[in-house]
């Protein structure tokens, strides 16, 4: 079991690492999203690519942050039930969850691929006159956000077994 525990180890350092950096672009998405509202609304300008812009930053947002909220434990968890259960049933519900949660980006993954080589394949850009090329780049964080999801969740599914072990 060390193995499995020094593995969730390196994957929670990775997803924070990501995390961490990922949550620089927050601030990217506000100065944009505030520059374009100035822009319209003072000077009736705005650009195309700009607001585009808001999009290709915030899947990043999206993609990479959900790996780095489920580290944190800032996800949603419905605990209703949840607070009555024992500790060790807690973590076997953490388990199960976990699995589900891989299942689900095992999924997501499978159906994106041909999506993404697809984009890349035409060299998909914009539809819009003036808007942000290569769109295939930002589609490509898909499968990437979900194996990093998958990598996570395979984490808390390790973390957890060893703590219903020692509970």
């Amino acid at each position: 079991m060390l193995a499995a525990e020094k593995l969730a180890g390196g994957i929670d350092v990775f997803t924070d690492l990501v995390g961490r950096a990922t949550s620089w672009l927050a601030l990217a998405i506000a100065l944009v999203m505030g520059a374009n509202v100035l822009l319209r609304y003072a000077f009736s300008i705005g650009f195309i690519w700009a607001q585009e812009l808001e999009w290709h930053i915030f899947v990043p947002i999206c993609l990479f942050g959900m790996s780095y909220a489920l580290l944190h434990k800032e996800h949603v968890r419905v605990d209703v039930l949840f607070q009555y259960f024992s500790p060790r049933n807690k973590h076997a519900v953490e388990i199960v969850s976990a699995f589900i949660a891989m299942a689900f980006c095992l999924i997501v993954i499978w159906l994106s691929v041909p999506y993404v080589y697809q984009s890349w394949s035409i060299g998909e850009g914009t539809a819009n006159p003036g808007g942000i090329d290569h769109r295939y780049i930002v589609k490509s964080l898909i499968p990437i956000g979900f194996a990093i999801m998958f990598l996570q969740s395979l984490s808390e599914a390790i973390k957890s077994y060893a703590a219903m072990r020692k509970a």
